[in-house]
């Protein structure tokens, strides 16, 4: 089966079919957050670092890097922000931009084998990403859309995948470095959005054989709960195929689906990581059940 390895300078994480699911921490991104946008800019990279910590113990597997930031430096930005997480934890980078240079600033001073976010279907931009994906050695997100937009139809978005895998290999660039994104749309403006997925997500796997990701929290967009319906949504995700997430770690309702769904997948043998997760809460509320158990069985006596 499918495997793709992505690692820092000390540590190596396999996105697989029949490996745990990946968690790939989301919050190193300026989009939608002022502060930390004007603080980047400004040279600040102290929240970075907060948010890079936190998200890595609260169990994030890899950490996705955005510097996506108006009328900044966005080459220098990013590339300063992947040292400094590369220097206070372990875990390999997703480089996130959409500016080439900016991919390539990262790449540059990365220390091991990163996972490139993003390439689309169209021919420009796989003309310009890809040859640098193969340079570094790294791997790839694959975004189904092109020229013609994200279609609803999920047939659609596998021939937009299908291209990407296929002129990725014209540039050296195994099946197994590339991620395939499917676009995951909001289920409360796109009813059927989370069908879309489930179909699409079950042809990448059976038929193009490459592993996948997301971004998890954008198919909550606009509705009450969000956490509840992400977590709904990665453990029928990872049913039907899905092996690496961009969402957050902070919320334990996510991190409760993922590890749980790694359980009933047969990808946390012996249930290790689940017993790791939760066994102080289990042992304290079952001692505290046995307590008022031998308490009532005395008042009864």
């Amino acid at each position: 089966m499918t495997t793709t390895v992505i690692s820092s300078a000390s540590r190596e994480v396999r996105i697989g079919f029949d490996e745990p699911f990946v968690i790939i921490g989301e919050r190193i991104n300026p989009t939608g957050r002022k502060i930390l946008a004007e603080e980047m800019k400004a040279g600040d990279f102290s929240r970075v670092e907060a948010d890079a910590l936190a998200q890595v113990a609260a169990g994030a597997h890899m950490l996705d890097v955005n510097a996506g930031i108006p009328l900044a430096d966005e080459p220098a930005i990013l590339a300063k922000a992947i040292q400094l997480v590369q220097s206070i934890t372990d875990v390999p980078i997703s480089i996130d931009s959409s500016i080439v240079e900016a991919l390539e600033a990262g790449l540059s001073v990365y220390q091991g084998k990163p996972l490139v976010n993003s390439v689309t279907g169209e021919d420009e931009v796989l003309e310009r990403v890809l040859p640098l994906v193969a340079k570094y050695g790294a791997a790839v997100v694959a975004i189904s859309n092109d020229e013609t937009g994200i279609s609803e139809d999920p047939d659609e978005r596998f021939k937009v995948a299908r291209k990407i895998v296929e002129r990725a290999a014209d540039h050296g660039i195994h099946h197994s470095d590339v991620v395939v994104d499917p676009l995951v749309m909001p289920i409360g403006a796109i009813n059927n959005a989370g069908l879309q997925v489930m179909h699409i997500l079950r042809r990448l796997r059976e038929e193009l054989k490459v592993n996948t990701t997301c971004g998890a929290s954008n198919v909550s967009f606009g509705l009450p709960n969000r956490n509840g319906i992400n977590a709904s949504f990665l453990n029928m995700a990872i049913a039907a195929g899905m092996t690496s997430a961009i969402t957050s770690p902070l919320h334990a309702e996510v991190m409760q689906a993922v590890r749980g769904a790694d359980v009933m997948m047969g990808h946390d043998p012996d249930c290790a990581n689940w017993i790791k997760a939760y066994r102080e809460v289990a042992a304290d509320g079952d001692a505290g059940g046995a307590r008022a158990g031998r308490s009532r069985r005395r008042r009864r006596s």
